[in-house]
């Protein structure tokens, strides 16, 4: 074999390749749009092509209050960032750029908080949101679902932050920078990818949740998304409204993926920052 035909049998297993998980990747969700097109009767029937009927999406949103759910879960989501980012900015300065006793322990210990399953944590979460008087309420949410986008977003920024030039830092101390000027004027312009990275992960980490939500909120007015799908109900499981599911499904999966497409090169860029120290 030679060499012009290797590299064409490596090109085409590379797009045979690429094919296989993009279809694998893919499929799922376009089944989901196909499904969520079908009316009852023909739920169970395959069909590749969608139909455009759109009864399952106007249930959902008749049969129970999904566009408040959907409110919540924004709001859930989009505060939980703000908050984690907010803390996490301050807490990479502190971690990146200052140096005292124990910070390497500390930020192993802020990452291993991180690997704690949240069925180990949730006894001991209820009890505080039932102590602050935030059962039922979205606050409870917000609270709770730092555990899991705070130390993530604080190991990510602190790796960025350490690789940030250490002139900039010294040119503004001379010029009279207090820190919380540096870090606001200096250092969040040049940390944009890292952040969208890092924001946009801890959006779709509290957009997706379920068992926090589930625990913490009562009443079908304040739930969230994935607990709103999670209890469309039917008379038995063959009974499912399985289209107004995959409706729902549909809904709340598209956002993300507008996000994702929307920021994709920030969030390559934020990811790979600091991989290479040169």
């Amino acid at each position: 074999m030679t060499r012009a035909q290797r590299r064409l049998l490596n090109r085409i297993l590379y797009y045979l390749l690429m094919a296989v998980i993009v279809f694998y990747t893919v499929f799922p969700f376009y089944w989901a749009i196909v499904s969520s097109l079908k009316p009852p009767a023909e739920m169970f029937r395959v069909d590749f092509l969608p139909a455009l009927r759109f009864e399952n999406y106007v249930a959902v949103f008749r049969e129970q209050p999904f566009a408040r759910n959907i409110l919540n879960s924004v709001i859930v989501a989009v505060s939980t960032v703000a908050v984690s980012l907010a803390l996490a900015v301050a807490a990479s300065y502190a971690l990146g750029r200052i140096q005292f006793t124990g910070r390497s322990v500390l930020l192993f210990t802020i990452l291993g908080v991180s690997m704690f399953p949240q069925i180990a944590v949730l006894s001991g979460m209820f009890e505080l949101v039932r102590a602050l008087g935030l059962y039922n309420n979205l606050l409870a949410l917000t609270l709770s679902y730092m555990i899991f986008t705070l130390p993530f977003t604080v190991w990510v920024l602190t790796t960025f932050m350490r690789e940030l030039p250490r002139e900039l830092e010294e040119a503004a101390v001379v010029d009279g920078a207090k820190p919380f000027t540096i870090v606001t004027k200096v250092f969040m312009p040049l940390m944009w990818p890292a952040l969208a990275t890092t924001g946009l992960l801890a959006f779709i980490a509290a957009w997706n949740e379920f068992l926090f939500a589930l625990t913490f909120t009562l009443s079908t007015e304040m739930r969230t998304v994935p607990v709103a799908i999670a209890l469309i109900s039917g008379a038995s499981t063959y009974e499912l409204p399985w289209g107004n599911i995959m409706a729902a499904s549909v809904i709340v999966t598209v956002p993300l993926i507008v996000l994702v497409l929307i920021f994709q090169r920030r969030i390559v860029s934020g990811l790979t920052a600091g991989a290479v120290k040169g």
